[in-house]
Protein backbone atom coordinates (compact mmCIF):
# COMPACT_ATOMS: atom_id res chain seq x y z
CA UNK A 1 0.00 0.00 0.00
CA UNK A 2 1.36 3.36 -0.97
CA UNK A 3 0.79 6.27 1.62
CA UNK A 4 0.58 9.69 0.03
CA UNK A 5 1.74 11.71 3.18
CA UNK A 6 2.00 15.46 2.99
CA UNK A 7 5.11 17.33 1.32
CA UNK A 8 7.88 17.95 3.04
CA UNK A 9 8.75 21.56 1.07
CA UNK A 10 6.81 24.49 -0.27
CA UNK A 11 6.17 24.71 -4.11
CA UNK A 12 7.62 27.51 -5.66
CA UNK A 13 3.88 28.34 -7.02
CA UNK A 14 2.89 27.94 -3.17
CA UNK A 15 6.18 30.26 -1.57
CA UNK A 16 4.49 32.80 -4.01
CA UNK A 17 0.91 32.65 -3.36
CA UNK A 18 2.04 33.01 0.39
CA UNK A 19 4.21 36.00 -0.50
CA UNK A 20 1.52 37.56 -2.44
CA UNK A 21 -1.33 37.16 0.35
CA UNK A 22 1.23 38.95 2.56
CA UNK A 23 2.47 41.54 0.71
CA UNK A 24 -0.48 42.48 -0.69
CA UNK A 25 -2.76 41.76 2.26
CA UNK A 26 -6.15 44.24 1.93
CA UNK A 27 -5.20 45.00 -1.68
CA UNK A 28 -5.51 42.19 -3.25
CA UNK A 29 -7.88 38.95 -2.42
CA UNK A 30 -6.69 35.35 -1.63
CA UNK A 31 -7.84 34.53 -5.09
CA UNK A 32 -6.21 37.00 -6.92
CA UNK A 33 -2.88 36.03 -5.12
CA UNK A 34 -2.96 32.80 -5.98
CA UNK A 35 -3.63 34.06 -10.00
CA UNK A 36 -0.45 36.18 -9.46
CA UNK A 37 1.53 32.99 -8.23
CA UNK A 38 0.77 31.00 -11.63
CA UNK A 39 -2.52 29.05 -10.40
CA UNK A 40 -5.20 28.81 -13.49
CA UNK A 41 -8.33 31.14 -13.43
CA UNK A 42 -10.42 28.88 -13.41
CA UNK A 43 -9.59 27.55 -9.87
CA UNK A 44 -7.45 30.54 -8.37
CA UNK A 45 -10.81 30.40 -6.13
CA UNK A 46 -10.47 27.03 -4.96
CA UNK A 47 -6.90 26.70 -4.74
CA UNK A 48 -6.62 30.24 -2.50
CA UNK A 49 -9.04 28.88 0.26
CA UNK A 50 -7.09 25.40 0.40
CA UNK A 51 -3.42 26.84 0.56
CA UNK A 52 -5.05 28.81 3.31
CA UNK A 53 -6.63 25.48 5.06
CA UNK A 54 -3.80 24.48 7.74
CA UNK A 55 -5.59 20.62 7.46
CA UNK A 56 -4.68 20.25 4.07
CA UNK A 57 -1.70 22.86 2.99
CA UNK A 58 -0.10 23.01 7.25
CA UNK A 59 3.42 23.84 5.42
CA UNK A 60 1.63 26.94 3.50
CA UNK A 61 -0.71 28.27 6.34
CA UNK A 62 2.66 28.10 8.25
CA UNK A 63 4.90 29.65 5.93
CA UNK A 64 2.21 32.81 5.68
CA UNK A 65 2.32 32.64 9.16
CA UNK A 66 6.24 33.44 9.31
CA UNK A 67 5.74 35.96 6.48
CA UNK A 68 3.06 38.04 8.52
CA UNK A 69 5.12 37.97 11.85
CA UNK A 70 8.14 38.91 9.39
CA UNK A 71 6.45 41.33 7.88
CA UNK A 72 4.91 43.18 10.96
CA UNK A 73 8.31 43.60 12.83
CA UNK A 74 9.64 44.99 10.00
CA UNK A 75 6.86 47.86 9.88
CA UNK A 76 6.03 47.62 12.99
CA UNK A 77 5.43 51.56 14.47
CA UNK A 78 7.27 52.23 17.56
CA UNK A 79 7.44 55.59 18.95
CA UNK A 80 11.20 56.29 17.87
CA UNK A 81 10.59 54.84 14.35
CA UNK A 82 7.61 57.22 14.04
CA UNK A 83 9.33 60.39 15.19
CA UNK A 84 12.21 59.02 13.00
CA UNK A 85 9.99 59.39 9.80
CA UNK A 86 8.46 62.64 11.04
CA UNK A 87 12.04 63.97 11.25
CA UNK A 88 13.16 62.61 7.38
CA UNK A 89 9.81 63.49 5.92
CA UNK A 90 10.54 67.33 7.33
CA UNK A 91 13.93 67.35 6.35
CA UNK A 92 13.17 66.43 2.66
CA UNK A 93 10.09 68.70 2.66
CA UNK A 94 12.45 71.44 3.55
CA UNK A 95 15.07 70.15 0.75
CA UNK A 96 12.54 70.88 -1.31
CA UNK A 97 11.71 74.21 0.09
CA UNK A 98 7.95 72.67 0.97
CA UNK A 99 7.70 74.95 4.25
CA UNK A 100 3.84 73.69 4.71
CA UNK A 101 5.17 69.82 4.64
CA UNK A 102 7.63 70.71 6.96
CA UNK A 103 5.47 72.52 9.00
CA UNK A 104 2.77 69.80 9.37
CA UNK A 105 5.22 66.97 9.87
CA UNK A 106 7.44 68.99 12.74
CA UNK A 107 3.89 69.30 14.14
CA UNK A 108 2.75 65.37 14.09
CA UNK A 109 5.98 65.23 15.63
CA UNK A 110 4.88 67.04 18.51
CA UNK A 111 1.90 65.42 18.68
CA UNK A 112 3.89 62.40 18.97
CA UNK A 113 5.72 63.37 20.90
CA UNK A 114 2.96 64.98 23.73
CA UNK A 115 3.96 68.19 23.46
CA UNK A 116 0.74 69.40 21.77
CA UNK A 117 -2.85 68.72 24.07
CA UNK A 118 -6.18 68.41 21.89
CA UNK A 119 -8.81 70.17 24.04
CA UNK A 120 -12.85 69.81 23.15
CA UNK A 121 -14.74 71.35 25.43
CA UNK A 122 -18.31 70.69 24.76
CA UNK A 123 -20.89 72.68 26.80
CA UNK A 124 -24.27 71.40 27.13
CA UNK A 125 -27.68 72.81 28.65
CA UNK A 126 -31.17 74.34 27.96
CA UNK A 127 -31.58 77.80 27.01
CA UNK A 128 -34.04 78.21 29.76
CA UNK A 129 -31.31 77.55 32.54
CA UNK A 130 -29.33 80.76 31.03
CA UNK A 131 -29.88 84.38 32.47
CA UNK A 132 -31.45 87.03 30.64
CA UNK A 133 -27.63 88.74 29.93
CA UNK A 134 -26.56 84.84 28.73
CA UNK A 135 -29.45 84.57 26.48
CA UNK A 136 -28.74 88.09 24.99
CA UNK A 137 -24.85 87.62 24.38
CA UNK A 138 -25.56 83.85 22.67
CA UNK A 139 -28.40 86.28 20.43
CA UNK A 140 -25.94 88.80 19.70
CA UNK A 141 -23.11 86.19 18.55
CA UNK A 142 -25.75 84.37 16.43
CA UNK A 143 -26.66 87.52 14.68
CA UNK A 144 -23.25 88.29 13.94
CA UNK A 145 -22.44 85.00 12.84
CA UNK A 146 -25.90 84.93 10.32
CA UNK A 147 -26.02 88.57 9.66
CA UNK A 148 -25.75 87.65 5.79
CA UNK A 149 -29.12 85.54 6.55
CA UNK A 150 -30.50 88.11 8.04
CA UNK A 151 -30.66 91.18 6.39
CA UNK A 152 -32.88 93.50 6.88
CA UNK A 153 -34.05 92.46 10.66
CA UNK A 154 -32.61 94.79 13.69
CA UNK A 155 -31.65 93.14 16.96
CA UNK A 156 -34.45 94.66 18.73
CA UNK A 157 -36.93 93.65 16.40
CA UNK A 158 -35.19 89.93 16.86
CA UNK A 159 -35.53 90.19 20.52
CA UNK A 160 -38.98 91.49 20.42
CA UNK A 161 -40.06 88.13 18.60
CA UNK A 162 -38.79 86.09 20.74
CA UNK A 163 -40.48 87.96 23.76
CA UNK A 164 -43.37 87.10 22.38
CA UNK A 165 -43.00 83.53 21.96
CA UNK A 166 -45.11 81.61 24.48
CA UNK A 167 -42.81 80.41 27.37
CA UNK A 168 -41.70 76.92 27.21
CA UNK A 169 -43.44 74.74 30.04
CA UNK A 170 -40.64 73.07 31.98
CA UNK A 171 -40.76 69.33 32.31
CA UNK A 172 -40.95 68.54 36.05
Amino acid sequence: MIKMGVPKRLTEAQMKFANELIINEGRKTATECAIAAGFAKEHARQYASKLQNPKLYPLVVRHIGTLREEWQKKYEVTFNRHITELGRIRQAALNKGAWSAAVNAEVARGKAAGLYIEQKIIRTGKLEDLTTEELESRMKQIMDDYSPLLEGVTEEELKEKVRQLPKLKKIN
